[in-house]
């Protein structure tokens, strides 16, 4: 499965929506962490198919970051049904970004 770009536009439906969880990263291009953290996000993408990855750049999105009260990136946070279940700032490491979707 690929990693979806989140925007305003589709936030909703990709995230909110969605009957899988999803993992939302928010993050920025400048953003060293958040640069070390998409190759991980890649190889879930590649080995996972029972979760959505959704990548938001906060540049380009700011009304969601601001929505979501991120003001730390990488910020990763976890929806399920609808609803943030958990939320991580920093650069992650694999098995933490699967114990967070898998609670």
């Amino acid at each position: 499965m690929k990693i979806i770009e989140g925007t305003k536009e589709n936030f909703a439906e990709k995230v909110l929506k969605n009957k899988k969880p999803v993992l939302v990263d928010f993050n920025a291009e400048w953003c060293p962490p958040c640069q070390a953290l998409h190759p991980v996000l890649e190889e879930l993408a590649e080995e996972r198919d029972d979760f959505l990855i959704v990548t938001v750049d906060i540049d380009e999105n700011p009304d969601l970051a601001d929505e979501y009260e991120v003001s730390s990136i990488p910020c990763v946070m976890v929806f399920k049904d609808g609803k943030e279940v958990d939320r991580r700032v920093g650069l992650q490491p694999k098995k933490r970004l699967i114990k967070m979707v898998s609670k």
